[in-house]
């Protein structure tokens, strides 16, 4: 299935970016644990139009919005 024009732009937004409308939250956030400040937490995202998958990361080394292709 093609991804919506929704999460195509989603894909590009970065780490302030917020979720579409059309994104729900999939399982509870996943919180990894460091010396302050490196702490961060991950949180899984389905669109309901197109199905598609994204993580949304707020560590400074991952990509804000990745998205799953499979």
């Amino acid at each position: 299935m093609k991804i919506c024009t929704l999460c195509e732009e989603q894909s590009k937004k970065s780490r302030t970016g917020k979720p579409h409308e059309h994104l729900t939250e999939v399982d509870a956030p996943r919180i990894f644990k460091g010396k302050n400040p490196q702490g961060f937490e991950e949180q899984d995202y389905q669109c309901l139009e197109c199905a598609a998958k994204f993580t949304r990361s707020t560590s400074k080394n991952d990509l804000a919005w990745t998205l799953w292709q499979g």
